[in-house]
């Protein structure tokens, strides 16, 4: 029989003995086991569409030839449940464009995603989505569909300045992907993670930047391979850049500038 004078050693849901709280046990066990499943994953052998459009050329290098990252800088576990919480918001958006008309096309006839490759495959690249058909928005179809979730300030900050002053390597990712799999058109959506408002916007097809940024990635690969390293992007580590760079203090200790 329960003695309800008894004292149990639990002080609402925590033990009185225990400094840690009852969340930050169960998160780490939960981050524990994503961490031990992105080690598991096979590591990318190419360069991604996604990534091209990152300021720093070097930065680039240091990823492609899979440099390590500074101590401390590896993705945690709770950046690891924010990539994956935009798959879910990414599928919500799916349905909604589904359900208002629009033919999103997110998987080929016989599976996996669209995309493309070329460079022998040293270069890809995965879209979200192609729409091919839908309402009269005034966006000539078929067109690019590419998604992303964001917090409030930064979807503000995307809804006001627009994606190729706000997000510059999305808008890059984009002209990449419209360059190679001949579309002239593309519809960004950024969702908001807290109030669920939804910011589209239309991206034309730059020919010119496209051209830019394949230029670039072609670089970045010939860097890797001759066992290079590409300029830095600034003249000193204080960079706003390098003060966010997984690599800063592997890069500023380096020799070469």
């Amino acid at each position: 029989m329960l003695d309800l004078n008894h004292q149990s050693g639990f002080v609402y849901g925590r033990r009185s003995t225990d400094p840690v709280p009852l969340g930050a046990r169960i998160n780490a066990h939960i981050d524990a086991a994503l961490v031990a499943e992105r080690d598991a994953q096979r590591p990318r052998d190419y360069l991604g569409a996604s990534r091209i459009g990152e300021p720093c050329a070097r930065r680039l290098v240091y990823e492609f030839t899979k440099t390590p990252v500074d101590p401390g800088k590896e993705f945690a576990g709770q950046t690891l449940r924010i990539f994956e919480a935009g798959h879910v918001f990414e599928d919500l958006a799916i349905r909604w464009l589904r359900a208002a008309g629009f033919d999103l096309r997110t998987e080929k006839r016989g599976g996996g995603q669209f995309g493309f490759e070329t460079a022998s495959g040293r270069i890809r690249g995965h879209v979200d989505g192609v729409i091919v058909g839908g309402p009269n928005v005034e966006i000539p179809w078929p067109a690019l569909w590419e998604h992303k979730a964001l917090k409030a300030s930064s979807w503000n900050d995307t809804a006001r300045k627009g994606v190729r002053v706000s997000k510059p390597v999305y808008f890059a990712q984009m002209q990449i992907y419209m360059a190679y799999m001949a579309l002239d058109a593309a519809l960004f959506t950024a969702l908001n993670k807290d109030t669920c408002e939804i910011y589209h916007e239309y991206v034309p097809f730059d020919a010119a930047e496209a051209q830019a940024l394949s230029d670039k990635a072609v670089q970045v690969l010939r860097a890797a391979d001759a066992g290079d390293l590409l300029p830095r992007i600034a003249s000193h580590a204080d960079f706003y850049l390098c003060r966010f760079c997984p690599f800063s203090l592997r890069c500023w200790s380096e020799e070469r500038p």
